[in-house]
């Protein structure tokens, strides 16, 4: 079992600006497995329920209900695969699609991830498609929750959350995440700014992609009010920066697989505190600001060059430190920089600090490349942490 949850820093927006009011549900957490024989762009995970209880998957916020020890397979599916045109002009999807592979009678309630803000919507918009044999059937939820729709008894096989569109010019509400990551090998001080709907499916993409590129996650709070499809948001400063190609992004729902659109800002001078801010551009309100300040922008650009001398510098504080171990070493199976058997050695240590050592020192007896995933990999997964030990 996990118990690892990520924690983000509060926004500074006053609580009284704040108009969503949506809490999320904390619940026992499962550590998902991945089959060693499925190839890993499947992203096909396995969760062993070990008894009656609810429980949320770690790495997909798939929740089961069971009444006994369970083993249950799922994977993100593609919505522009499955839901047709003529249907998109009646539903937008409203979460991730997952095809799920369960006995049947094994789970007796799923919950399903979406993004609706449900502050001042009608929750009789919302149904979960369910595609069997390329046809998709409307299914009424048992139960709509802030961010989980709730389906009793489920017939699995492709199962996700969409809502009705509504008739009027106004749009659905929706929650949203800010995304900054800091491209390391860039020249001066290079950002990548992503505005995207709260669906973990395309943070994760995003997240592979920019660790790819050689980046670092700069934790902000989401946007403090909810956002809109087809509106455009404008990224703004309140000193000089370049931001390119323009300062606008579109808001809208893109599948993970496809190159999610940002902006990238450049900072010549990096000063003490920058101040940013995104606006609606149908009313020019401010939807979020941040403060980016000069010990965010990490001096780990030149450490990032050589993880292992950051590894062996830190490895007593590591030890001791390193959290989200359970999604660390997952993401290192699916870099393949760790096997399953290996995985296992890992957690069969009695003791955090233990299990935090004998990683470190596997990484380091495969060498600079493993060192650099793990570093990347904890660079995403515990920022907080890399970041302290930087200006340590």
């Amino acid at each position: 079992m996990s118990q690892e949850i990520q924690k983000w820093p509060q926004s500074d927006v006053p609580a009284e600006e704040r108009s969503c009011c949506c809490v999320r549900q904390e619940l026992q957490e499962v550590r998902p497995e991945i089959d060693n024989y499925i190839p890993k762009k499947q992203n096909i995970y396995k969760a062993c329920l070990p008894g009656p209880g609810i429980f949320q998957c770690s790495e997909t916020g798939l929740v089961f209900e069971v009444e006994s020890a369970a083993g249950i397979v799922y994977r993100y599916a593609t919505w522009s695969t499955h839901l047709k045109e003529a249907d998109q002009n009646v539903w937008v999807p409203a979460g991730p699609l997952f095809n799920i592979w369960a006995l049947p009678g094994t789970v007796q309630a799923v919950h399903l991830p979406h993004f609706i803000c449900l502050s001042d919507v009608d929750t009789s918009g919302c149904s979960i498609a369910h595609f069997e044999f390329q046809k998709m059937t409307i299914q009424q939820p048992t139960k709509v929750m802030a961010f989980s729709a709730v389906l009793k008894n489920p017939s699995f096989s492709l199962l996700g959350v969409v809502w009705r569109k509504l008739r009027s010019a106004i749009s659905l509400p929706m929650h949203s995440l800010v995304l900054i990551f800091q491209q390391l090998s860039a020249a001066n001080t290079t950002l990548h700014l992503y505005l995207i709907p709260d669906d973990i499916s395309v943070k994760q993409a995003i997240e592979r992609q920019e660790m790819s590129w050689n980046s670092k996650l700069i934790p902000k709070p989401p946007p403090f009010s909810p956002l809109f499809f087809g509106n455009r948001y404008e990224v703004s400063c309140n000193t000089k920066v370049k931001i390119r190609p323009e300062p606008h992004l579109p808001f809208c729902y893109k599948s993970p697989k496809k190159q999610q659109f940002f902006v990238e800002i450049y900072i010549k001078k990096m000063a003490e505190e920058i101040e940013f801010f995104i606006r609606d551009g149908q009313n020019d309100t401010v939807v979020w600001r941040a403060s980016l300040r000069s010990g965010d922008i990490s001096l780990l650009r030149n450490v990032s060059k050589t993880p292992p001398a950051f590894m062996k510098k830190h490895k007593t504080e590591l030890c001791s430190r390193m959290g989200q171990l359970s999604s660390i070493l997952l993401n290192l199976r699916v870099e393949d920089v760790i096997n399953s058997e290996e995985e296992e050695e890992v957690q069969a240590q009695n003791t955090k600090q233990k299990k935090n050592q004998f990683l470190l020192d596997l990484a380091e007896k495969k060498g600079p490349k493993a060192q650099e995933k793990l570093f990347q990999v904890l660079q995403m997964k515990d920022p907080f942490l890399v970041e302290d030990l930087e200006n340590s």
